[in-house]
Formats: C-alpha cells, sequence, structure tokens
C-alpha cells in the first residue's frame, strides 16, 4: 500500500517567487449568468474572516493580548477595511498615497491622499483621512533609487530600507546617521528624501533550517514546507531561495524521497519551489496552534497594521501585525527586495514558514532579527508575487485552475494573480480589482464586491 504524505505548511517552509512564467493563454471565459437574488457576500464572508479557526483565535488571544470574540471582530473589521481602501484607492487615483489600519481592538482605516478636497470622500467610507505631501508612487520611486544604488554601494551599515506609510516617508535603518547619508547620497537624493532611523540590529535569515514539514536538501541542509502549490497535473511547495538551487533533490521528514528544486533565485528575491513525487499530496492546510490544521482559502494581501500569524517548526505558531509592505532587506548573504515587516518573532528553523491573515496566505518567513522570548522583527516573502512569477496555483480549499498573467485589460479567469486596480472583462462588463489576490473559481467579479467594484 503506498503511504501518501500530506504537503502542508507545518512549522515553516521557506517560500518564494521566480520567473517561470505559463505562457499559454487560457480561451475567453464564457458569459456568467447573473448571480442569484439576494445579497452578495460580505467581505468578511468571501475572505472567511468571519469563520476563524480555532488555532488563529487562540494565538492571537496570546500575541495580540485579545479576547477571543475581539479577535473574531477584528479579522472581521480588517476583512471589510481592505475592501473600502482598494475602492479609495481606485478612485483616488495617482492621488492616493497609501492605507494603513492602527489600534488593538478597535482598528481604524486609515487612507492618505496629497488633496484636502478627498478627505469627504475617504470619511464616507467610515475612514480617517489624512492629507500627504507624498504620493505612493512618489515613496516608491524613492525606494527604487535606493534599490538601484545598493547595488553598487555597501549596504551592511544599511542593513533596512521601507516605504513608510504612516510618516509619509521611505526610512533607511542604519548603524550610524553617516552610513545612512552616505546611502541617501549614493542613491542621487537629497537629505530630505528619507528618514533616519539608527539601530545596531541587523537582520538574518532565519534558516539552520528546519521548518514545518520538514525536508532534508541533498541529504543535508534542513528546510521546511510552506504553502501547497501546483502547477498544470504538477503538485509540490514553495520554499526560499537560500535553502537550495535548482535541481537539488529533497527527501521529507521520514528520509524518503519527496522531489526536486524547480527554480531558486537569492538574492534579489528569497524565492523557489519544489516539485514532489506521486507519494505526496498537496493539501489546503497550515500547522496552526497545537497542531491543528488552518485551511486556507485564498491569498488577498491584507492592510499594513493587520493581524498576522506564522508557522515555524521552532517556535511554533505566533501572531503579531504587518508594519510595513515593500522592503528592502540588506542580508550578510545578499539583499533581498519586497519584504513585508511584521512584529511577529521567529528564530532559526522557522524560516520559510506560512504567514496567514485569518485564512488567507500572506507569505513565508525570510529572516528577521530578535526571538520569541525577547520579541523581534521578521520578515517574509509576499505569496502572490511568487504564484505569479512561477505560474503556480495557490492549493486552496476551493482552488481553480492555473493562468498566466497578463498586463492589459483581459478577460477574469481563475488562477491568475490580480493586483489591486487592474482592471479585467467578466460576462461583458469592466471590473478593477480592489485587493491583490490569487483568483478562486468562486470569486468572479459579480460574486464578490469584496474584490472587485465596476470599472
Amino acid at each position: 500500500m503506498v503511504h501518501r504524505h500530506a504537503v502542508t505548511g507545518r512549522r515553516a517552509a521557506l517560500t518564494a517567487f521566480g520567473a517561470l512564467l505559463v505562457t499559454a493563454i487560457p480561451p475567453a471565459v464564457a458569459a456568467e449568468p447573473a448571480p442569484p437574488a439576494g445579497p452578495l457576500p460580505s467581505a468578511a464572508q468571501t475572505l472567511g474572516a468571519d469563520r476563524p479557526s480555532a488555532p488563529v483565535l487562540r494565538a492571537m488571544e496570546r500575541d495580540l493580548g485579545l479576547t477571543p470574540a475581539q479577535a473574531s471582530r477584528r479579522l472581521v473589521n480588517e476583512a471589510e477595511a481592505g475592501t473600502r481602501a482598494g475602492r479609495l484607492r481606485n478612485s483616488l487615483g495617482d492621488r492616493f498615497a497609501g492605507a494603513w489600519l492602527r489600534g488593538t481592538t478597535s482598528q481604524e482605516l486609515v487612507v492618505a491622499t496629497t488633496r484636502p478636497t478627498d478627505v469627504p470622500a475617504i470619511t464616507a467610507q467610515g475612514a480617517k483621512a489624512v492629507v500627504v505631501k507624498k504620493t505612493l508612487g512618489d515613496l516608491r520611486a524613492v525606494q527604487r533609487k535606493l534599490d538601484a544604488a545598493a547595488v553598487r554601494f555597501d549596504t551592511r551599515d544599511t542593513p533596512l530600507w521601507y516605504v513608510d506609510l504612516p510618516a509619509n516617508r521611505v526610512t533607511v535603518e542604519a548603524r550610524s546617521r553617516a552610513a545612512a547619508a552616505a546611502f541617501v547620497k549614493a542613491a542621487g537624493l537629497d537629505a530630505k528624501s528619507a528618514g533616519v532611523r539608527v539601530t545596531a540590529t541587523r537582520p538574518r535569515l532565519l534558516a539552520d533550517l528546519t521548518g514545518g514539514d520538514a525536508y532534508y536538501i541533498n541529504g543535508s541542509a534542513r528546510c521546511s514546507v510552506g504553502f501547497s502549490v501546483t502547477r498544470g497535473t504538477r503538485q509540490g511547495f514553495a520554499s526560499a531561495g537560500h535553502c537550495g538551487r535548482a535541481g537539488a533533490r529533497t527527501t521529507g521528514y521520514d528520509n524518503t524521497a519527496q522531489g526536486t528544486f524547480q527554480a531558486s533565485t537569492f538574492p534579489g528575491k528569497d524565492m523557489a519551489w519544489v516539485a514532489v513525487n506521486d507519494q505526496w499530496t498537496a493539501t489546503a492546510n497550515v500547522r496552526g496552534e497545537g497542531g491543528r490544521n488552518v485551511r486556507i482559502t485564498g491569498s488577498v494581501q491584507a492592510l499594513a497594521g493587520a493581524a498576522v500569524c506564522r508557522s515555524g517548526s521552532t517556535t511554533g505558531w505566533h501572531c503579531g501585525r504587518i508594519e510595513q509592505h515593500d522592503t528592502s532587506v540588506s542580508y550578510a548573504e545578499g539583499r533581498v527586495n519586497g519584504l513585508t515587516r511584521t512584529t511577529v518573532c521567529a528564530e532559526p528553523g522557522d524560516s520559510g514558514g506560512p504567514f496567514v491573515a485569518g485564512v488567507q496566505a500572506q507569505g513565508v518567513t525570510s529572516g528577521g532579527t530578535g526571538d520569541c522570548r525577547s520579541g523581534g522583527t521578521t520578515f517574509y516573502q509576499p505569496v502572490n508575487p511568487l504564484l505569479r512569477d512561477f505560474g503556480l496555483t495557490l492549493k486552496t480549499a476551493a482552488a481553480g485552475a492555473a493562468a498566466p498573467q497578463e498586463h492589459a485589460v483581459q478577460t477574469w479567469a481563475a488562477g491568475r494573480v490580480y493586483e489591486a486596480g487592474a482592471v479585467v472583462s467578466h460576462a461583458g462588463v469592466r471590473y478593477q480589482c480592489l485587493q491583490t489576490h490569487q483568483a478562486q473559481g468562486a470569486w468572479a467579479p459579480t460574486r464578490t464586491p469584496a474584490l472587485w467594484q465596476r470599472a
């Protein structure tokens, strides 16, 4: 009898994204009948935030100081806030300067704009309006200049830089103000372009290579399985680029043959994926508190300030909040761009473990500082770019077929990764994306006002 193992997100696995794009364009989707009469699902219902799992609630209670009722309300509020932020992002256009959540038990959505006349429209959506000088596009342009300068600049004394939405600036974390000033100057920026935070810490990769469901690379180094994925008829899991190179062979936690790295990128990005043999079965599960499974239903990106939980083999299941997206980290082993910074603790061996917001996949552990005794900072590689760049489909409780991402207006299709602001055609109507996600089969625009609005 064949013994089949489940490819789960148990404990920690480094997942990532790379450059294998599916090139086949799917046929146009036939017009879908009108949705049934009655109210459409709310954002919380679409994202499963109204049905939180016990492991998520228990960890939020422990790590965020919430009661189960407060944790449940927070998950629902964060799901609804993501939709409202998406609508405002689309309506504000180039004036949009970011959206984030603040507060612990009663989360408040904050949306920034560069035009005072936008304030009434923002408050009408139940958000706090903030008028700032720089748009989100302006801030990302500054970060891109720093990213470009880091190619030729020694960043050992400037290990971190990121878009700080509440401060409306790009912040450079450095070991001295002189080091930060030199880095900013090397990027062709003036002293006012970026804020400086002096710190003695430097992020490190969290990899003495143990993980959720541990796996071994070429019989020696050890990492962990993250989110299960499929590509066509092949199944496997995402992991970190610093775990192994393309062609490296893996064995499972029980030392049986498992699979092969199909692609790997590090530094620049920290991503790879492993295709497994037929002895292993991909599931939608991530290992939560007490070994209980959290079933993943999608990959809708959470806002800065939202609660997020992580699974790892060294320290188990822990929660915290998202601090910033769009973070560049200079590890001793190389620089990685586009990471998300969190307050979740982690330790070596937790590398590659899955980050989830409710039941929505967010990313996989890359590295960080500190530990789970004194606290720390952990960075994760966002999962949606991973899925898009490798042409992968996230294994979910109700997954759709894989399809490539296009940049022009396109027909909506399950399996594609859609960025916030993308425009699609579905059933003869144009829709604009509210929140970055990989489309699931049941998430057609006509049925998910949490994710789409008519363009």
